[in-house]
């Protein structure tokens, strides 16, 4: 890469110093290097978090390095891995899943490394501190053109922890679903995607109308392009930007808060 790319996501938390530590390492490395910051706000040791914005945001990233983590293992026996992807760029951090789903998404998996070359890593490696001590120097490393093949000998990649995040069911006229990730807003990532419940209702149009269940309580919403499509307060099921799958919402409010939704909670979507 003439011009270092390296971008960053982690569950540090925004008020932590620990994401400008590992910036430094890299520029101690690779000064050229241009960091993305993904986020530093994942969940604390939400690897499905973590996974599912990587998944979300790196094929809209140049092909660079990706630095990734959501770390809950440090220090354990969990394996550093550097994966390489169909699209050529390489992705450093945890083998706990985290990596998978965006490793899927840049043309799936070529190869995956272990990191145990130590002329990689910082002179000291804590057991609590990897970020700093040695993803951010690997990835780095990797920026300024050395050889992924350095970093440590080949992993099967049927090996590594697998993370698939879940899918939408047809059932009975409607789609069975769970909630896949709450943003800062409110809005819930619903599994599934827009064809998937325009197939059980028969094709979708705004304004459509679909009831939304959770548990016993049963709401029914329109098919929205958009949260202004609504009144203000007014939830709203529309396919999502980002993930380009099933979401719900409220216009200037929380879907989180109004169905009482959270990660992994079922919920069922019924054409009307």
């Amino acid at each position: 890469m003439s011009t270092p790319f390296v971008s960053f996501l982690t569950d540090f938390g925004g008020a932590s110093s620990a994401p400008a530590v590992c910036r430094g390492v890299i520029w101690g490395i690779a000064p050229e290097a241009r960091i993305c910051d993904i986020s530093h706000s994942v969940v604390r040791f939400a690897v499905r978090d973590g996974a599912f914005l990587l998944f979300c945001t790196l094929p809209y990233l140049p092909i660079g390095v990706h630095l990734a983590v959501v770390d809950p293992g440090v220090g354990t026996a969990r394996r550093p891995i550097a994966i390489r992807v169909g699209r050529g760029d390489l992705l450093v951090g945890p083998d706990n899943g985290l990596l998978v789903p965006a490793a899927r998404a840049l043309g799936g998996i070529t190869e995956v490394r272990t990191l145990e070359n130590p002329s990689l890593w910082l002179p000291r490696v804590s057991s609590t501190f990897h970020g700093r001590d040695l993803f951010a120097p690997v990835a780095a490393h990797l920026a300024t053109g050395v050889a992924y093949q350095s970093v440590g000998p080949q992993l099967p990649s049927d090996e590594i922890v697998d993370l698939s995040l879940p899918d939408a069911t047809a059932r009975d006229g409607g789609l069975d679903s769970t909630v896949l990730f709450i943003d800062t807003f409110g809005n819930c990532r619903l599994a599934g995607q827009t064809d998937d419940l325009a197939a059980v209702a028969g094709g979708l149009q705004p304004s459509d109308r679909i009831a939304v269940i959770v548990d016993d309580h049963r709401t029914v919403v329109p098919w929205a392009t958009t949260f202004g499509a609504v009144p203000i307060g007014s939830p709203l099921l529309y396919e999502d930007a980002d993930y380009a799958g099933l979401a719900i919402g409220v216009n200037q409010g929380s879907a989180a808060e109004r169905f009482g939704l959270e990660l992994d909670r079922p919920i069922r979507l019924e054409p009307i």
